[in-house]
């Protein structure tokens, strides 16, 4: 069931990349730079279903991989900038995803960027992210960079707010208008909303619309939430 302000249960978005195909942005993409270790070969997996909110739901199994993780082509990779600690936290996000080129052309994300990222996969809320969630997130901001291209077709960096509202749309986000206008208000500067500040946006959209889907145990598309709760899906945001 769809209704307003749950996106995500319809299919593949129009142009998502098929299954095992590598995701752009990364080695054998169209927009990524040289990565080091195994990360020739293409992420497998399902491809980013509409709305981008499924991700996150439930991990395993969504990329169908019951083989252990040092047998994954991106393993390697993780392991390099996760450093001793295994995990990854949003210093070494920023770096791994600037040195991979993901962004292309556009500007590289900014650390808060980088922080509100793993704070949507962050569940046991230590500020850090684990390997299912790295390739979680990759799966995610492939489908948000492919979203955002298709209506920056100048490949200016930005896109416009009447474009804006189209994309939200486009990735299944049913908001009202007046929703809309805070959005746009919220995240453009000088008019236009940059890359950078698109993915923020989808970043809490996502986050928050999974905190109430949680919450909304009969789809009715309404919840009560304590005080603290509120401040926690919030603020974590």
């Amino acid at each position: 069931m769809a209704y307003p302000g749950y996106g995500g249960y319809g299919g593949p978005m129009p142009g998502m990349p098929a299954q095992g195909m590598p995701p752009q942005g990364m080695p054998g993409g169209h927009m990524g730079g040289h990565m080091p270790g195994h990360m020739g070969g293409p992420m497998g997996g399902a491809p980013p279903q509409g709305g981008y909110s499924p991700y996150g739901g439930s991990y395993p199994g969504a990329f169908g991989a019951s083989a252990p993780a040092a047998n994954d082509p991106m393993w390697g990779y993780f392991t390099a900038i996760a450093g001793q600690d295994g995990e990854i936290d949003a210093e070494e996000l920023q770096r791994c995803l600037t040195q991979a080129g993901f962004t292309g052309s556009y500007n590289p994300f900014s650390l808060e960027t980088c922080r509100i990222m793993i704070a949507m996969l962050d569940r046991d809320f230590t500020g850090k992210m684990g390997f299912n969630e790295f390739k979680e997130l990759f799966a995610a901001l492939n489908g948000w960079k492919h979203n955002f291209m298709m209506f920056d077709q100048d490949r200016s960096g930005t896109v416009e707010p009447h474009e804006m509202s189209q994309a939200v749309s486009a990735m299944g986000y049913r908001i009202s208008p007046q929703a809309l206008n805070a959005i746009i208000k919220r995240y453009n500067k000088g008019g236009r909303i940059y890359f950078d500040d698109y993915v923020a946006c989808c970043v809490r959209l996502r986050g928050l619309t999974e905190h109430f889907r949680r919450r909304d145990t009969m789809q009715q598309g309404s919840v009560n939430f304590p005080y603290d709760d509120f401040i926690l899906c919030t603020m974590a945001l």
